[in-house]
């Protein structure tokens, strides 16, 4: 079953006087349960794709397909609709709020989601944190906490709608070597599960742990391949 597809999808942006061409031409199709990863220097039309598949920005022109839904025919309140209930985001920068619990943070999307209703959200939260392995830090803020466990904290948060794809924008870049292994690791956990996982980097060691690379320069696909001898770490 084919979760995205994307055909000739262009994005240009006037920076300065500028015509600077984000995307030139994209074409993908994701199945439901691969682990893709998008690599790609500064630059080079990573983060703007990964906008465009989270519905946070639309392209200029092209298609796309979320789920057979035509995402740039819908309107605002549609796409906050998909961005909520089909997709879960992890970013780089953790984006938790302070002085705010993990279970609390886990907790938000469930209460912004109007397509879902959650009897206990409660306890739908604690269920996803111990999923990640965080049941005993559930009482903890962002600042009690390391930054693997923070990032733990955001993806149960981009888990606890129980979306069918999750976007990850650098998730391991402000994480220590053993720390990313320990992601990396979770998000292989997630996707044995059948979630579909798109993961952006520009590091090719971290793209390695994927099932496929999307290499990515200057806002077109140059490489489009199978791992062939993947990253898989054990626990």
């Amino acid at each position: 079953m084919k979760t995205i597809q994307l055909s000739n999808i262009k994005k240009t942006f006037h920076l300065g006087g500028e015509t600077v061409k984000a995307l030139d031409g994209i074409s993908l199709t994701v199945n439901t349960g691969e682990f893709l990863a998008v690599i790609g220097t500064s630059g080079s039309g990573k983060s703007t794709l990964m906008n465009i598949l989270g519905c946070l920005d639309q392209a200029d022109s092209g298609e796309y397909y979320l789920e057979g839904v035509k995402v740039n025919q819908l309107n605002m309140n549609a796409l906050a609709d998909i961005r909520n209930q089909k997709i879960g985001f992890v970013f780089q920068g953790f984006n938790l709020l302070p002085r705010t619990t993990a279970l609390e943070n886990v907790q938000l999307p469930l209460i912004y989601n109007r397509g879902k209703k959650i009897n206990n959200p409660t306890q739908k939260a604690k269920k996803v944190l111990d999923m990640v392995g965080l049941s005993n830090r559930i009482n903890h803020e962002p600042n009690q906490l390391s930054g693997g466990q923070q990032q733990r904290v955001a993806i149960a948060r981009a888990l606890v709608t129980d979306p069918s794809i999750i976007l990850a924008d650098e998730p391991s870049g402000n994480l220590d070597s053993r720390t990313t292994d320990e992601i990396l690791f979770l998000f292989q956990k997630l996707n044995d599960k059948g979630i579909t996982i798109i993961l952006v980097t520009h590091e090719l060691d971290v793209a390695e742990h994927a099932k496929r690379v999307i290499d990515i320069k200057d806002g077109r696909i140059r490489r489009d391949y199978e791992i062939s001898h993947r990253r898989y770490i054990t626990a």
